[in-house]
């Protein structure tokens, strides 16, 4: 949308100067002006001016360009590797793609990337559009912003995923502002209306405490970022064959701002939590951070990791690097052991995606048993231990 204003109608009354939350408007030779750069085109104006002198243009609507079509998915690649996000994404895709009856399509961008492609088809995709020069090597936000914006003005995809990484969410949000569309971040569910053929995000809202599903119907691409583990990676078929589309542009559009000078891994002595395949998670319950060493041992025995409640973490008990919920990492291991966690909302968001949930908590109606395969009502100091001893003499067997 654009805001104009009629030179011929206004007649200087500064009643949308004054009504403006953002002060874009001001007064030049008696005649309302606006500052484009400052004004979020929130109408506050228009409803001001009793002259009819102030209106807001909608654009033609990108939905009703019949030229949009497939679904694309950003391919996240670490020093060569294709991130596991993006196979999570290619197994939605694919879903999203049969729907809506188009094809589904991989980007990746990268250096010594293209021998990669072949493993994005295998998940899914139909076809595979790869960008591949040494400035690609490392993500840069100039360059891959520019690219994509790019690649999505020449082939119109309908719908464009990615993952809610760092990178994730660094990259596509400049996209979405370069091409004038919207986007949802954080979704934890995709979904096609039958009827409209449009896309509905889902994601927490107002703190976790209710699901909204927000649709873009008015633009294209409608666009996503989705969580790290909370759908199932695509099944490899080695069998599926696809086209792969190389793109080559100007030496100039590689340039960028900013320069790595070298990446430090960091350097864990356990296990990473996102990765994890069974993880023992405390809370509150604990009752500070000497009690952590209990559930340390449990993940030692069954070769996981530890996690933690958000009140864990702002207790000071544990590093955020352990937070599982909303406002930390999304998980889904195979068993997810929960010691001493009541069950909010915010913390459900991030672990309820567990093949196997066990809940052990002194509160028989405590949340977390609402959706624990298994719960466990006691003291926690008692039960862990016993767990620990009897699951290490098991498994030494």
């Amino acid at each position: 949308m654009s805001l104009i204003i009629s030179k011929e109608q206004c007649v200087g009354c500064t009643l949308c100067v004054k009504a403006c939350p953002f002060g874009a408007l001001f007064m030049d030779n008696k005649k309302a002006v606006v500052r484009a750069e400052q004004c979020t085109l929130c109408g506050a104006c228009v409803e001001a001016c009793k002259f009819q002198a102030i209106t807001l243009k909608r654009e033609k609507s990108a939905a009703a360009d019949t030229e949009s079509k497939g679904v694309w998915v950003f391919c996240e690649q670490k020093r060569g590797v294709v991130q596991s996000v993006a196979f999570e994404l290619l197994g939605k895709g694919r879903e999203l793609a049969d729907k809506l009856g188009c094809e589904l399509c991989g980007v990746v961008l990268g250096h010594d990337i293209e021998t990669r492609a072949i493993d994005i088809i295998h998940r899914g995709a139909d076809t595979v559009y790869v960008v591949d020069h040494p400035h690609l090597k490392n993500f840069a936000d100039d360059a891959y912003t520019q690219i994509l914006v790019r690649l999505i003005k020449k082939y119109k995809p309908e719908v464009v995923l990615c993952g809610a990484t760092s990178i994730g969410r660094s990259l596509i949000s400049r996209v979405a502002v370069k091409i004038h569309t919207g986007l949802t971040a954080d979704c934890t569910g995709l979904d096609i209306d039958p009827h409209k053929k449009i896309l509905l995000q889902t994601r927490p809202a107002f703190g976790g405490n209710i699901m909204a599903t927000i649709i873009t119907p008015n633009h294209r691409p409608q666009m996503a970022t989705v969580r790290h583990k909370v759908m199932k990676e695509a099944a490899r078929d080695s069998s599926r064959n696809g086209q792969i589309i190389k793109e080559v542009f100007e030496k100039d559009i590689y340039a960028s701002r900013t320069k790595i000078l070298d990446i430090i891994e960091e350097i864990s002595s356990t296990v990473n939590i996102a990765e994890a395949d069974i993880i023992v998670s405390g809370g509150r319950g604990m009752k500070g951070p000497e009690n952590f060493k209990i559930l340390e041992e449990l993940a030692a025995a069954l070769n996981g990791a530890v996690g933690s409640s958000r009140a864990a973490v702002d207790a000071g008990w544990i590093p955020y690097s352990h937070q599982v919920g909303q406002t930390g990492k999304t998980v889904c291991p195979g068993i997810y052991i929960a010691c001493g966690i009541s069950g909010q909302i915010q913390h459900l968001v991030g672990m309820q995606s567990s093949k196997t949930i066990i809940a052990i908590n002194n509160d028989p109606s405590a949340p977390i048993f609402q959706i624990a395969s298994y719960g466990i009502v006691g003291d926690l100091f008692e039960v862990v231990p016993l767990l620990t001893k009897t699951l290490a003499a098991k498994l030494k067997k």
